[in-house]
């Protein structure tokens, strides 16, 4: 982690130090908090001054436990003990100490973002590099303008590479974040229907997440999946850095084909290499995903032949595609972290090509959708209808999954005001040749089926 001097700390972000702080301005603060319930001991404090609350009531809590030192927004006293910096806005002044520490540090910077994926790109790239280098990739959702930074102040010195997956809410977002960190490999995923409540058409979700390469340095390589013509037909090839491609359409730099899904997992072929690649996660959009990953390790110098392999020791984070035994031998893929309608039907495409004689979908809300929600919801339930693959049982819970339930007309299928209703219901269900589905949008928590079931 971050491990400079006081002065460093003023110098990165343009601040002023007060006596207390220019008194020991060439000792060492290590680890940035933006927290008290978290803070370790010599950290530097960043408090935030909001509409409704206002971080600097917590400086001295801070100090107490443990703080080297605080930023502060607040006119410095001189005779404050305290040592203080003084900055005009503590998230700017975070941000730019994440920047000049990033460019300190000096990793190549491996940029990833994306409508579904993100998450499980960046475990797979990682996966593929960690033999090679020093890795260091985004914990958890720490992916904007707040916890971007701090994933970067969490960097060693020596850390070779830096992955950072990069989260949006509205056009811009990533434009900030992408500049911010000047990445060397810049990396989309697909693009869905995420936040299509405020960016108001696919379209313009296409060109907010495009915005990764405004960023990307000349010398980089942007890559990405000609799958989708939305974004396809808005990059810009007359560019200097490198543009490679991977996915299932021909048109891929490194096409994905013969597509088999096995106990273990996904094995599919791609073009170049003669033996087939292995992943130990299910569904067609995990091996679009490893396709991408592949090519970042190809763009950092690597053979995509000799790395494929590493994919058998892959962890990715849970809740994504996720297999769960449970004691009467039902299978349960637990898909819950979060959903689009893309990702919905690409996990309900996963099932229906299980070899279980008996499958059942569990699906729960599709989240800020807007007045797009019922048209999208409805589009899940005519993917189901027209699904070359049999299901069993539908079961729908929440308001808007109900629009799932009444589209459904060649699937039995019953709908829940309550996940603990629909675990009772769910438990006369299960057995050795059952596999069932959980999807659903963060805030649903539809995982919690798995427990009460218990």
């Amino acid at each position: 982690m971050i491990e400079v001097t006081i002065e460093q700390i003023a110098e990165f972000c343009s601040g002023k130090l007060n006596r207390a702080a220019r008194n020991i301005k060439s000792e060492k603060m290590k680890g940035v908090s933006i927290d008290t319930r978290t803070i370790e001991k010599n950290n530097l404090f960043v408090p935030f001054l909001g509409e409704n609350a206002d971080g600097h009531r917590f400086i001295e809590e801070a100090f107490e436990k443990g703080a080297a030192l605080s930023l502060t927004e607040h006119d410095l006293e001189q005779e404050d003990a305290r040592p203080l910096i003084k900055v005009e806005d503590g998230l700017q002044a975070l941000q730019q100490i994440a920047k000049a520490y990033l460019e300190l540090v000096s990793p190549k910077v491996i940029a990833i973002t994306g409508s579904n994926g993100k998450t499980t790109t960046k475990d797979m790239v990682e996966c593929l590099l960690a033999p090679h280098f020093k890795v260091k990739k985004t914990i958890g959702n720490y992916n904007n303008e707040i916890g971007l930074p701090l994933t970067i102040l969490q960097l060693d010195h020596d850390t070779d590479i830096s992955i950072l997956e990069m989260g949006m809410d509205s056009k811009g977002d990533i434009d900030f974040l992408s500049r911010m960190t000047s990445p060397d490999v810049a990396i989309i995923t697909n693009v869905g229907e995420s936040h299509i409540e405020k960016l108001g058409s696919r379209e313009n979700i296409a060109a907010a997440k495009y915005e990764i390469v405004n960023g990307l340095k000349g010398t980089g390589t942007f890559i990405y999946s000609r799958d989708y013509p939305l974004l396809e037909q808005i990059v810009d090839r007359d560019v200097d850095y490198t543009i490679e491609s991977g996915g299932l359409d021909k048109a891929n730099d490194l096409q994905i084909t013969n597509v088999e899904q096995t106990e273990k997992g996904t094995v599919f072929n791609i073009t170049g290499v003669e033996s087939a690649v292995e992943i130990p996660q299910l569904g067609v959009h995990n091996s679009a995903n490893a396709t991408l990953a592949l090519l970042a390790a190809g763009a950092l110098g690597l053979e995509i032949s000799e790395v494929k392999d590493q994919f058998r020791n892959l962890i990715v984070t849970d809740m994504r595609m996720q297999r769960v035994n449970h004691e009467s031998g039902a299978m349960f893929i637990n898909d819950a972290y979060n959903a689009s309608p893309s990702s919905m039907k690409s996990a309900i495409n996963t099932v229906g090509n299980m070899d279980y004689g008996f499958k059942i979908l569990v699906l729960a809300d599709i989240l800020e959708l807007g007045t797009y929600r019922r048209e999208l919801h409805e589009s899940v339930g005519e993917y189901i209808n027209a699904s070359e693959n049999g299901f069993d049982l539908l079961m729908t819970y929440g308001k808007d999954a109900k629009m799932i339930h009444d589209t459904v007309n060649n699937t039995d299928r019953k709908h829940f005001d309550s996940l603990e209703e629909l675990a009772e219901e769910l438990k006369m269900h299960l057995g050795k040749d059952t596999v069932v589905l959980l999807k659903g949008s963060r805030g649903m928590a539809v995982e919690r089926v798995i427990e009460y079931i218990e």
